[in-house]
């Protein structure tokens, strides 16, 4: 297995106090090796990223709320994440890993455990097996009735070879890490001109992550910032952000977490902005219960949702 960068074991606060009940989007777990063995050819494996050591990263940034994603070391079988969202409660959710192969016990299992999504590994370099175009159709009809939204991750390829999988699927969707941009290309890209375009339908949202480790101008990281400047006026009701801790596949050197917080606030120099990104927006998403804000007039949690500027 390749050698890769490793989370930094002491997250620092960030410059700006993370306001009541801000949320993570997405974050990795690992469990017990014993119980929860990894399949053999796992990309990425990490056993110190335990939920643990996750929610202790979050309470030094002021996170109170996160969604654990399926980590794809465990394939299809997400006991070490059920168990997580035991252990971190309420204020977390999960995305899971969906296919034929997951039964409809299974997915009442996850549901019950708090799982409101199902993500499509389309990187070539998470050795997972692609999702064929007939997997997302079904899959989507089993999980969008739950209410859960979709996630895919495209880093790798050209995002038209995907997305048109789910022009008329009546659900929410979710763009992982700012979407599959060439960053030489900078605002210019056709990849992003088509996130964009997606945008404007009103039921697919972008995840600001990542935009650190594959910027190509390198620190404070400029590029990143010009699209997800874009992004939040083009959607700010449909933006999410994360620090996708413990950083799988990363080359290296890893940002302290509390400086990812930082680099948000380059992304949404306003505060009011911030709190929409961080609190507003994963609450609706995600289906949280009632937090500090629930009456601010932004929406309901669940279905299709409309963006409000």
């Amino acid at each position: 297995m390749p050698r890769y960068a490793h989370f930094d074991p002491a997250p620092r606060s960030p410059k700006h106090a993370s306001p009541a009940g801000a949320c993570d989007s997405q974050v990795h777990i690992f469990g017990d090796p014993l119980r929860f063995p990894t399949r053999p050819d796992a990309a990425y494996v990490v056993l110190d990223a335990t939920v643990g050591a996750m929610l202790d990263m979050h309470k030094e940034l002021g996170i109170e709320r996160g969604v654990i994603v399926q980590s794809t070391a465990y394939g299809t079988d997400h006991g070490a994440l059920v168990e997580a969202l035991k252990v971190a409660g309420d204020g977390y959710r999960g995305c899971g890993v969906v296919n034929d192969s997951v039964s409809d016990d299974e997915l009442a299992e996850m549901h019950e455990a708090g799982v409101r999504g199902a993500r499509f590994n389309f990187h070539p370099k998470l050795r997972n097996s692609l999702p064929t175009p007939e997997e997302v159709r079904r899959t989507a009809e089993r999980v969008v009735p739950l209410g859960w939204h979709l996630k895919l991750h495209m880093n790798g390829i050209d995002p038209r070879e995907v997305t048109p999988l789910l022009d008329d699927v009546e659900a929410n969707v979710v763009i992982d890490h700012m979407g599959p941009l060439r960053y030489q290309y900078g605002t210019a890209d056709a990849h992003f001109r088509h996130v964009l375009e997606l945008l404007a339908r009103g039921n697919w949202w972008v995840m600001l992550s990542n935009g650190d480790r594959r910027s190509a101008t390198g620190y404070p990281w400029d590029d990143a910032t010009a699209y997800a400047r874009e992004y939040i006026q083009h959607a700010p009701s449909r933006v999410l952000w994360a620090t996708d801790w413990p950083h799988p596949l990363h080359p290296g050197p890893v940002p302290n977490d509390g400086e990812l917080l930082d680099l948000l606030a380059r992304y949404a120099p306003d505060e009011r902005t911030r709190r929409q990104i961080l609190v507003t927006n994963p609450r609706r998403l995600f289906a949280f219960a009632d937090g500090p804000d629930a009456d601010d007039g932004t929406g309901e949690a669940g279905g299709v949702l409309d963006d409000r500027q």
